[in-house]
């Protein structure tokens, strides 16, 4: 450790440093409050980030029958919607979304996407997808809008909106009834990856559905931004009011539909032994089959006859979808969840199993118990998780899920954390955004970030050190590492971010981890957090309710972590640049003495000195005594009566607390601290004792605040410090850990060995219980006990 020894009264040492507060080389204070970035607080939202006084929200009520054709893979529907004007405006038209537009075959969506052929070559797939997008037409066809006396209205519609023209302005407090007719053509998920469809399995000839964005819906007209019409283009989700729905579903008579919400009429689709089993479900500790897999299997190779209709009802929701197959298994278990009764269900073809039927349930369960405690407990009736080819997709009370093992059985340690965690994933959406219903379609970062930080907490709390993708701070370095030039603020429109996993899921969930394990401690964020999930349950909250909220009920300043993790792309690299040691002197001269004895025995004579022993025979004053006088003699480390004296008098001049300072074991440690990347974050400082030991401390952000790229902070120790590590257990995302020591240490690395066409997405996935199968059975750990 290169340590410059000083010696020097703590008067000096202590003294404060005066002076004009320091920014950044951009000239931004990076502690400047948030001002004109957040909206003016009003009657609507406050400056505490609650709802204010005369918060107000629309209302938009359903009641929908579509049917299925399975030959045709089409459906058609009629809804009729009542929609409540609960604002202080006058509204002379409605706008609802047609997001089923962005299949159709003028779409804009796919007119605006961008492309290339990457060094001269493309896929079949990705040609065969397409070429099949730009074919397919599978936007809505309107047959009718009509008033509640089935008199036809005018209507336009503008890609994935349509403004519904009332003949007379719906003022406050009103409610109007208008009618919908519509079908469109169902796609092929395996083709045309969105967020609903059907899955074609060639080996029995059967579908299975997962139905969403299956009907028009209302757009939400709010106090933040009118009405929010902005088109629907692939990234910005759905932003849609609450209401309550009634659906009928008509499909094939030996299909299982799920749905959100609760059946309506089980007598009339449900045999009587599902029906039993159903109830038997409520208050089982583990899922039962409903309808099993030999039932599901049977269904399959045969065909029955005519159709039945599913009648579902929930109450206070945004959204509807619902799943329908022959193929499925469905299993259930019963939870309560503050005293209410949920059901958690799964619906699976047998291509899901083993995984699905030893998980899916299970997981949904945990996730219900575990986001309730983080947030606010869950009150809906159901909670459902259905399996097809979508990677990931929610709704409320049911989900679509991804996650396949292998024909044999047999799946990867990957495929099944990255099941159980889509599982985790697309549940957890039901508080955000389903009950805390944000703008998706301005903000994907406040449904899928806030969801993705509690899906990471949700995975530690299913199995210890839970292989998480996304949470972790050193997870997210890689992606701050990179261009700014490739990289958006948090707070950018859904549309227009770049890498959208990243910047929507990943960065917001880990800069919420860290907040609460580095910034504020787990019992205010914990707080906080809650605090805004009940404020703006079953509400429509902004990014400033959110900043606000966390600062209204903890008492932390966070304006400075919003600018720079929410607003600013910089990195967090924080460099220890030097070390001085600094040790009071004892202004004992008998003490000192012997110091400085022992470190001018300690130092090695120069290069030129040693020569000069050996080269110089004699010098002048060695040649001619009469030259030398009486500092030729005198040594400064002579001790004498004087300076005792001297000493004494000093000490009359001290207290007993400052005597004792003076003669203690006490080290002074002046650090340098370099704000390379520009991010102000904490600097949790780590020192290693000469005895072993360690001690860890974690400085407040608010150290940077008078100059936002370079400290200096002084540590005071009784023990001898032989090394510093700025962020040991790499909580910051500091995204360079070559300059976090001193003394500097390597920090690891590793590179591969590979053969051409080895690496990469062409390298097998590994699949250690497929290759355990292949073994021998003698060498195998699961083989059967004889005995």
């Amino acid at each position: 450790m290169r340590i410059s020894l000083l010696a020097a009264g703590l008067g000096l040492l202590l003294a404060p440093a005066i002076g004009r507060a320091q920014t950044t080389n951009s000239g931004t204070d990076k502690f400047e409050q948030l001002g004109t970035e957040l909206p003016t607080p009003n009657e609507y939202r406050t400056a505490s980030g609650a709802p204010g006084p005369r918060y107000w929200q629309q209302r938009a009520d359903y009641n929908i029958r579509v049917s299925l054709d399975d030959a045709k893979q089409a459906i058609t529907g009629s809804e009729t919607i009542t929609y409540t004007n609960l604002s202080p405006d006058v509204l002379p038209y409605l706008w609802v979304q047609l997001d089923q537009n962005i299949l159709a075959k003028n779409s804009i969506t796919y007119a605006t996407q961008v492309g290339q052929v990457s060094n001269g070559r493309l896929s079949f797939q990705e040609l065969d997808n397409q070429m099949a997008a730009a074919e397919f037409d599978g936007g809505y066809k309107i047959a009718a809008v009509t008033d509640a006396s089935g008199k036809a209205l005018r209507y336009t519609i503008n890609h994935t909106m349509m403004r519904v023209d009332l003949p007379t302005a719906l003022r406050p407090g009103q409610k109007v009834s208008f009618g919908v007719k519509w079908s469109y053509n169902i796609s092929d998920q395996l083709k045309i990856n969105e967020r609903s469809g059907y899955e074609y399995f060639p080996e029995d000839k059967n579908y299975l559905y997962e139905m969403a964005q299956f009907y028009p819906r209302m757009a939400v007209y709010s106090d933040a931004t009118g009405w929010q019409n902005k088109q629907f283009l692939g990234n910005g989700e759905f932003t849609l009011p609450f209401g309550d729905y009634r659906v009928s579903i008509t499909a094939p008579a030996d299909h299982v539909v799920g749905a959100t919400g609760t059946l309506q009429n089980p007598d009339q689709v449900l045999t009587s032994a599902q029906r039993q089993r159903l109830a038997s479900a409520k208050n089982a500790k583990k899922p039962v089959l409903i309808v099993t897999q030999a039932e599901a299997t049977q269904a399959e190779g045969k065909r029955a006859s005519g159709t039945k209709t599913w009648t579902f009802a929930a109450k206070n929701v945004r959204d509807f979808a619902w799943a329908s197959s022959r193929k499925f298994i469905w299993d259930a278990m019963g939870i309560s969840q503050n005293g209410v009764p949920v059901m958690c269900m799964s619906y699976y073809p047998k291509e899901g199993n083993p995984l699905w039927g030893q998980y899916s349930t299970e997981v949904v369960a945990h996730t219900i118990k575990t986001y309730s405690k983080h947030t606010i407990p869950y009150a809906y009736p159901v909670a459902i998780s259905v399996h097809g080819p979508v990677g990931g997709m929610e709704y409320p009370m049911i989900c679509f899920n991804g996650g396949r093992p292998e024909k044999d059985g047999t799946y990867s340690a990957d495929r099944k954390y990255g099941m159980i965690s889509v599982i985790i994933h697309e549940v957890g959406h039901n508080f955000f955004p389903m009950i805390v219903n944000s703008d998706e379609r301005q903000w994907t970062w406040m449904d899928e970030g806030l969801n993705t930080f509690c899906q990471y907490l949700t995975e530690q709390e299913w199995e210890r050190n839970y292989p998480s993708r996304r949470g972790e701070p050193r997870d997210i370095v890689a992606y701050m590492r990179t261009d700014k030039s490739l990289q958006t603020p948090i707070m950018t429109n859904s549309e227009s971010v770049l890498q959208f996993g990243n910047n929507a899921y990943g960065k917001p969930a880990t800069a919420l981890n860290i907040l609460r394990e580095t910034v504020m401690g787990r019992e205010l964020f914990d707080y906080a957090f809650k605090t805004y999930a009940q404020r703006w349950a079953y509400k429509h909250p902004q990014p400033a309710d959110f900043f606000r909220t966390m600062e209204d009920a903890s008492a932390v300043d966070l304006d400075w972590f919003w600018r720079g993790w929410f607003y600013g792309t910089e990195r967090c690299d924080i460099s220890l640049e030097g070390v001085k040691y600094f040790r009071p002197s004892s202004k004992n001269p008998s003490v000192e003495s012997k110091r400085m004895l022992t470190e001018r025995q300690a130092q090695l004579p120069s290069l030129s000195a040693q020569r000069n022993a050996t080269d110089l025979k004699t010098t002048a004053v060695e040649d001619k005594p009469e030259l030398k006088d009486f500092y030729n003699s005198y040594d400064p480390l002579t001790v004498t009566d004087a300076d005792q004296q001297r000493y004494n008098q000093y000490l009359t001049t001290l207290s007993p607390e400052q005597q004792q300072r003076l003669n203690g074991n006490l080290n002074l440690y002046e650090l340098s601290l370099r704000n390379v990347g520009g991010l102000v974050m904490p600097v949790v400082l780590q020192m290693t004792y000469d005895d072993g030991s360690t001690d860890t401390q974690t400085i407040p952000a608010e150290i940077w605040r008078k100059n936002n790229e370079q400290v200096t902070k002084l540590i005071i120790s009784p023990k001898n410090v032989v090394s510093f590590v700025i962020d040991p257990l790499q909580q910051t995302a500091d995204t360079d850990l070559s300059n976090n020591a001193y003394p500097r240490q390597p920090v690891a690395s590793r590179f591969d060995l590979f053969q051409a066409g080895q690496v990469g997405n062409n390298a097998p996935q590994a699949n250690p219980m497929q290759n355990a199968k292949k073994m021998p059975l003698e060498k195998r750990e699961d083989k059967p006990n004889p005995q």
